[in-house]
This record gives C-alpha cells, sequence and structure tokens, in this order.
C-alpha cells in the first residue's frame, strides 16, 4: 500500500442527476442521494486500497451502522452536483465519514453523517480497527469541522398507521449477502402516509441499521406518526419480528 497525505483522505466526485433517481416530484429521491453519497465514498475506498476487496483477505467488511441526513433542497433530474467526503475519526471498534452536497453554484445542499464498524466475514462478528487505519487520524481535517452524528438509541413507535410488506430478491442484496443500505432508506420511507409523500418533502432523517436482512425473507415496513411532521419508522422481519431498522424522519412542506 502507498504512503496515506493528508490530502489523499479528502475526496471529490461529481454526479449528474438521472431520471431514474429523481420522484414524482421531478426531484431526486432521499434513497437516490444516499446511493450517490456512498458511491463516492466507494470510490475513495477504493483509492485508499480500504475496500471490502482489499480487506477481503483480512476476512474483514464494512458494515453501515448510523447515519444522520439532512436535505437543505433536494437537485433536480439534470443537476450536477459534487461531493465532498472524508473520515472524520477512527475509534477502536467504529469509524465516522462524513459527506457535503453541492449544486453546481457551490451551495451546499445536502449532508450526511455515518458510523460504520468492521464485520468478520465468517463469524459476522465486529472487528476491532486495524492500527494502520487508526493511524490516519493524525492525517484527518479538524474535528471542528465534523458533522453532527447520529444519536446512539432512538425511540419506540407508538401507534402504527401504515404496514407495507416486502420480500428480498437478489437484485435487493450488496456485496456482504444482506439487503443494501439505499433499500433499507428506501423501504423505511415507503410506509409513510401518501399524504405526506405528496405534499411534503424530506428535510433530516436518522437511520439505525440494527440487523441484516437475507435473500428471501419477507420484511414490513411500518411508520407511526411522532409530530406533525415527524414520522418513526422500523422495519421488522415478519418470520420472528426482529427489528432489522429503525429511523426518524422530519419533513417539510413541499414548495411549488
Amino acid at each position: 500500500m502507498s504512503v496515506i497525505v493528508a490530502s489523499d483522505l479528502i475526496h471529490r466526485s461529481t454526479f449528474i442527476i438521472r431520471s431514474y433517481e429523481i420522484d414524482p416530484h421531478k426531484i431526486a429521491s432521499a434513497p437516490a442521494l444516499v446511493r450517490i453519497m456512498q458511491e463516492a465514498s466507494m470510490e475513495h475506498v477504493l483509492r485508499l486500497q480500504l475496500s471490502v476487496w482489499d480487506l477481503e483477505p483480512r476476512g474483514l467488511s464494512w458494515v453501515l451502522m448510523r447515519q444522520r441526513l439532512h436535505f437543505s433542497r433536494l437537485p433536480r433530474l439534470g443537476e450536477t452536483v459534487e461531493i465532498i467526503t472524508h473520515p472524520s475519526a477512527f475509534e477502536r471498534v467504529f469509524t465516522h465519514r462524513d459527506y457535503r452536497m453541492y449544486d453546481a453554484d457551490g451551495q451546499e445542499i445536502a449532508h450526511a453523517s455515518t458510523t460504520w464498524l468492521l464485520m468478520q466475514t465468517t463469524t459476522r462478528r465486529m472487528s476491532r480497527i486495524p492500527a494502520d487505519m487508526l493511524a490516519y487520524n493524525e492525517l484527518l481535517p479538524d474535528s471542528t469541522t465534523h458533522l453532527a452524528r447520529a444519536a446512539e438509541t432512538l425511540p419506540e413507535l407508538g401507534a402504527v398507521l401504515h404496514t407495507i410488506c416486502f420480500t428480498i430478491h437478489w437484485f435487493d442484496l450488496d456485496f456482504n449477502f444482506h439487503l443494501t443500505n439505499s433499500k433499507y432508506v428506501e423501504w423505511l420511507l415507503a410506509s409513510a402516509d401518501e399524504d405526506l409523500l405528496r405534499h411534503a418533502t424530506l428535510l433530516d432523517m436518522e437511520v439505525h441499521y440494527l440487523a441484516e436482512c437475507k435473500l428471501g425473507e419477507e420484511v414490513f415496513s411500518e411508520t407511526a406518526l411522532e409530530y406533525e411532521n415527524t414520522r418513526m419508522h422500523r422495519l421488522v422481519r415478519a418470520s420472528d419480528g426482529k427489528e432489522l431498522a429503525k429511523a426518524r424522519s422530519v419533513w417539510t412542506m413541499l414548495q411549488v
């Protein structure tokens, strides 16, 4: 592996919003922007030789644990956006990564912070962050610039308003053979009430990934009202009722 310097730990990627990434409002959907952000970080870890393919000989793989998202506005079809992403900390068992999205005028329109762990691919248990990665802490951007991280816990759901059932198919899986991260976001939001989806747009979302979803499993997406413009969501495995993910979403009325 080549020597890494501070500038290597900051990555820039440019994307154009495609027609398959927009929703009925003709703006990019939140799951699409999650996919774009993760594509930028995938480009980065490939360049750093820290991707799942590079870690495979060590029997390790990255797993997303928590995610905190904010959207000042959602870009429209054909817009060019730039993602700037970098690790924000390497801890004993966790790593953190920040993302900022800018439009063509250089205005920040979205950002996200994420928390990851390393999983042992044979035992599916967490692994300590190797010493060579912990050493990168000395090269990271100043901690005062880091984004706020997701809370360690989220409230329990109240009375469920809506439920949708999904079955996990082959093309829903990622390279760890479990439901891909953006699908979690998509399915969590899918059970939101239609009136909200029609007349509001997502402002903030916090997601906790609690357990793996595997091929062929049935999953219930449930949404409950917390406040007028806030919803609680969860994914539950149908076979045993195990909670697979939780989220809180905050919405703002759509500007037309």
